[in-house]
């Protein structure tokens, strides 16, 4: 083959070119050539304008006449040589990788579909549906986690949010991990740190271990995600592949109908639970905690039975392993079916060719710990070139497409996740509010207070020799009052403060009522005998069921979804399928501004859910198969990422807005969504698309 930099041609200021070692060169119209037959010239005849000079002086007097080096020109047709052999290189491995697509998309149609999937089916389900419980479980242990660790408002809210960022790094870090070190085995890493972590968690007393233990049981979790829809795609053949899919997602709502029916079922029984003196309590919502670890602990169980992806072991030329893994499927299906007789006739799988070798050169000198070192740094740098190359020309445009969807959708799906129940709450604060009882001037002398006091407000009261014994002081208020010689025995008080009162001769016995609860009041002559430690549960009134059933309700709403995805999905295009339902969520969001009352939410909260499913089952499909096996789960889990930090942002802003406004909320998911959903329809359609 002839050599196609021969004729280079060389540029210098306007026009002029040079052709350079040709036959043929001469001395063109605007420029000079190398001659081959250029007469030489004799020492003894050279001028005097050059006598005494050396070459590297004639090197530079060439170059000022436009003359390129001949090393230069040598330097720059070997780069050109090399780029060339890249360049073909990366066409026979896009070759390969084509090659085996055809092959193994045969290969699973060879296979069927049958008992093998439906039994990986339910294990990777039960990995994506400890995620769904993963996302419930802090909402629902807050009311009663705050009581038991006396949790300010500013660590409520970043426990709340804890579990997210602990997912998002989780996604990032164990995807790119699995596209390195296998699905099953990655899967199996992540559920463990969040089984263990869980255990860990619901023993923790203080409020700092507590949060340190759910920040690392969210990255365990988080892993999940992303390798639970690349592994399992990577069983099924193009035919299967949209509508198992959609059905596995169905898990993520059977996670949030178990946390929901198992809180409402075991947190409100304060009694269920167990404690230590005062040091150690062990109560009802800490039990909710283990019992929700008990999906990952099943999904364990099950992965121990189950295969690699063969796909993942062929794209790291680990044939025979993937041969292996193929043939028991092929038989395991066959079997089920009543064809054992079957023979799985494959003996050649292709293989692309395997650059990445310095780990496992490393590997076999040196220390353990300097072995464990080059493996580290080794496996970090292809986890990172991996990451670098979702930027690159083929995947750039895809890969911004899909971080501004799944973005967008995050951002408004977990903003208006959070807003729901929160307004819920807020509207029962304004109806409890609106039933206050006011008090003006009240006297009371020589008088025992044995009654409950709820939502009351005192002002400018007397109380002269009064006892409070034995009672539960809830929203409680007293305003420019006087207490003179009273005596507070065995009190638990919710929301009770007194402001700008004067408390003389005054005992406070074995009661939670400490001093920040004394607001620009004098105290004189009084004590405080035997305090309560830790903080009060009113586990009757703490634990309202409405918040429960409605997050039953919202996780119940989005089935038809689910249904309706998974059987049109394939039938209408993913693009398709993301585009609408995005955009029918955004016109649902205007509903919200009907939201007057508790049903009227409950009611539009079961609308958005049901509506928005199809768009995340459809992002989640496409994701899986816009992307080659070698980024699969790298990718999913940089999108992924990008999806928990939208649920932070949007959690974040939607709870600022609560009791002050419903129109930012309501307008920014509408804007989000509505931007998310026609971007959708630029995507490529995938539903023929095999998996490279």
């Amino acid at each position: 083959m002839a050599d196609p930099y021969q004729n280079n041609v060389y540029q210098q200021g306007g026009d002029n070119t040079y052709s350079t070692f040709g036959d043929g060169g001469g001395r063109s119209q605007e420029g000079y050539g190398y001659r081959s037959d250029y007469p030489p010239q004799d020492d003894d005849v050279a001028s005097d304008a050059t006598e005494g000079h050396d070459e590297e002086d004639e090197m530079y007097e060439g170059e000022y006449q436009g003359i390129p080096h001949p090393e230069e020109v040598k330097a720059a047709q070997r780069v050109a040589r090399a780029a060339a052999r890249d360049k073909a290189k990366a066409a026979a491995g896009a070759r390969e990788v084509e090659e085996l697509a055809d092959q193994y998309e045969a290969i699973m149609e060879d296979c069927g579909h049958g008992r093998f999937q439906w039994t990986l089916f339910v294990v990777t389900g039960l990995a994506l549906m400890a995620d769904g419980v993963e996302c419930f479980v802090v909402g629902f242990v807050l009311p009663s986690a705050e009581k038991d660790m006396c949790l300010s408002n500013a660590n409520k809210g970043m426990l709340g949010l804890i579990v997210y960022l602990g997912m998002m790094v989780g996604a990032f870090v164990l995807g790119g991990l699995a596209d390195k070190l296998g699905r099953r085995k990655c899967l199996i890493i992540a559920l463990d740190i969040n089984c263990v972590f869980t255990f860990l968690s619901s023993f923790a007393q203080g409020y700092g271990f507590f949060i340190f233990f759910r920040l690392i049981s969210g990255i365990g979790i988080g892993g999940t995600v992303p390798i639970v829809y690349s592994y399992f795609s990577e069983f099924l053949s193009k035919e299967k592949r949209g509508e198992h899919l959609c059905w596995l997602c169905m898990f993520w709502m059977v996670g949030g109908l178990y946390a929901s029916f198992t809180a409402w079922g075991i947190i409100p029984h304060y009694g269920w639970g167990f404690s230590m003196g005062t040091e150690f309590q062990f109560h009802s919502w800490r039990v909710f905690v283990l019992v929700c670890a008990l999906p990952a602990v099943a999904a364990l169980v099950g992965l121990a039975f189950m295969p690699e992806s063969p796909r993942f072991l062929l794209e790291n030329g680990k044939h025979d392993e993937a041969w292996m893994i193929l043939k028991k499927v092929h038989d395991t299906n066959w079997r089920a079916k009543g064809e054992p007789e079957r023979v799985f006739t494959v003996s050649q799988i292709k293989t692309p060719k395997q650059e990445d070798e310095f780990i496992e050169i490393q590997s076999s000198t040196g220390t353990a710990f300097q072995r464990w070192m080059v493996r580290s740094l080794t496996l970090t740098k292809q986890v990172l070139k991996n990451v670098i190359s979702l930027a690159s020309p083929e995947l750039r445009l895809s890969s911004l497409f899909m971080a501004i969807i799944w973005f967008t959708m995050a951002f408004s799906y977990y903003g208006l996740s959070v807003w729901f129940p929160d307004m819920i709450k807020y509207l029962q604060y304004e109806e409890y509010e609106s039933k206050v009882k006011i008090f003006h001037r009240e006297k009371v002398e020589h008088f025992t207070f044995n009654f409950s006091l709820e939502n009351q407000i005192h002002k400018e009261g007397e109380y002269i020799n009064d006892k409070f014994t034995n009672i539960e002081i809830k929203s409680v208020k007293f305003e420019d009052s006087l207490f003179e010689d009273c005596y507070f025995e065995n009190i638990k008080s919710t929301e009770t403060f007194f402001e700008n009162c004067t408390i003389r001769s005054t005992i406070f016995y074995n009661t939670d009522l400490f001093e920040d609860k004394f607001i620009d009041c004098k105290l004189e002559n009084t004590s405080f005998l035997h305090p309560k430690k830790g903080c009060h549960l009113d586990s009757q009134e703490e634990n309202d069921v409405l918040i429960y059933l409605v997050s039953f309700l919202g996780s119940l709403a989005v089935l038809p979804g689910n249904i309706i995805s998974a059987l049109f999905m394939d039938k209408i295009g993913r693009v398709k399928m993301i585009g609408g339902s995005m955009l029918i969520s955004a016109g649902c969001t205007f509903f919200l501004f009907l939201s007057f009352s508790q049903a009227a939410i409950i009611a539009w909260q079961c609308l958005f859910c049901g509506a928005s499913v199809a768009a995340w089952n459809g992002i989640e499909v496409i994701t899986v198969e816009l992307y080659p096996t070698s980024k699969r789960t790298t990718a999913f889990g940089m999108l992924n990422a990008l999806c928990k930090l939208a649920a932070i942002l949007g959690s974040s802003i939607f709870a600022s807005f609560i009791g002050i406004t419903k129109v930012v909320p309501i307008l920014l998911s509408f804007s989000a969504l509505v931007c998310g959903g026609l971007l959708a329809f630029k995507l490529p359609d995938t539903r023929e698309k095999l998996l490279l």
